[in-house]
C-alpha cells in the first residue's frame, strides 16, 4: 500500500515541478507582451510572443519548420554519437593509463582551446560544404566535455575501493565491469549531457557553412531578411528541443542510478 502511495507520489512531484520549470518564462513572456501592448515598447526590434507564436505556426504550416527541425536534430544526434563515442574512449584510455595519459592528455587539452569557429574553414577545405563538416564541427564540440568528464571520473575513483577488487582478485574486465563502471556512471551521464548541449550549440556554427535548411539557416534567414520575429522563433526552438533532448537523455540515464542514495534526489 505504501509503495503504490509512493508511486502515485512521482508523478505529482514531476508535474509539479515541470509547471514550476516554465513558470519564469511564462511570466516574462506575458510582461513583455504587456508592455509591447500598452506601448512602453515599440516591439520592433523584439517582437512580442504573439507574434512568435503566429511566425511560428505559420511555418509548422507550411511545413518548413518541420523540415528545419528534423534536418537540425539528425545533425546534432549524428555528430552527438561520433563526439560521445570517441569521448569515451578516449576518455577511458587515458583515465586509465597513466602512459596514455601523458602522451595524449597534453595535446588533446590544447586542442580543446581551440574556438569551435576556427575549425570552420579547416572542414570545409577538408570535407566541402556538404553533411560530413557540419556533422565533424558537432563531433568536436561533444567530444571535449565527454573526454574530460570520463577520464575525471576514472581519475577520481576511490584507490581502496579498486584495492577490494584486486584483492579479491578481479581480472582487468570484471574490475572494469563491477566497481569502475558504477563508480564512473553518474559522471559519464552528466558528460554526455554537457557534450548533449554543447552539440546544440555547435550546430549553429555547423548549419552556418552553407546549409540550405535547419534552425540555423533560419536565423540566418531572418537576418539577412531583418526579420526579428523568425530568429527569435528559431531560438525558441532551439531551447525547446534541446530541453526535450536532454530530458530524454536523462530518462533513458535513471533507470541505471536507481541504486544512488544522493542528496537533491525526489522522493
Amino acid at each position: 500500500m505504501d509503495e503504490q502511495r509512493s508511486a502515485a507520489r512521482i508523478p505529482k512531484s514531476r508535474l509539479k515541478s515541470v509547471w514550476l520549470g516554465v513558470l519564469l518564462p511564462l511570466l516574462l513572456a506575458l510582461l513583455w507582451e504587456a508592455s509591447v501592448r500598452t506601448g512602453l515598447t515599440s516591439g520592433r526590434l523584439m517582437p512580442p510572443p504573439s507574434r512568435i507564436i503566429t511566425t511560428l505556426w505559420n511555418l509548422w504550416q507550411s511545413g518548413e519548420l518541420t523540415t528545419h527541425i528534423a534536418a537540425t536534430t539528425l545533425r546534432v544526434f549524428s555528430g552527438f554519437a561520433l563526439g560521445a563515442i570517441i569521448g569515451t574512449l578516449f576518455g577511458a584510455l587515458t583515465g586509465y593509463s597513466l602512459l596514455a595519459r601523458r602522451l595524449l592528455d597534453p595535446s588533446l587539452q590544447a586542442l580543446r582551446a581551440i574556438p569551435s569557429i576556427a575549425w570552420v574553414p579547416l572542414f570545409i577545405l577538408w570535407l566541402g560544404i556538404f553533411e560530413e563538416s557540419k556533422v565533424a564541427l558537432i563531433a568536436v564540440g561533444v567530444f571535449f566535455p565527454v573526454y574530460l568528464g570520463v577520464s575525471g571520473a576514472v581519475l577520481s575513483v576511490d584507490r581502496k575501493i579498486v584495492e577490494v577488487g584486486r584483492i579479491f582478485r578481479l581480472s582487468g574486465f570484471e574490475l572494469v565491469r563491477r566497481i569502475l563502471l558504477p563508480a564512473v556512471l553518474p559522471s559519464y551521464i552528466i558528460a554526455l549531457r554537457s557534450g548533449l548541449g554543447l552539440g546544440w550549440m555547435f550546430v549553429v556554427a555547423a548549419e552556418f557553412m552553407g546549409a540550405s535548411e535547419g534552425l540555423g539557416y533560419l536565423l540566418v534567414d531572418g537576418q539577412q531578411l531583418g526579420k526579428p520575429d523568425q530568429i527569435l522563433a528559431a531560438i525558441i526552438t532551439f531551447a525547446i528541443i534541446g530541453k526535450l533532448s536532454d530530458s530524454l537523455l536523462a530518462a533513458i540515464a535513471a533507470p541505471f542510478l536507481r541504486w544512488e542514495d544522493r542528496f537533491g534526489r525526489e522522493a
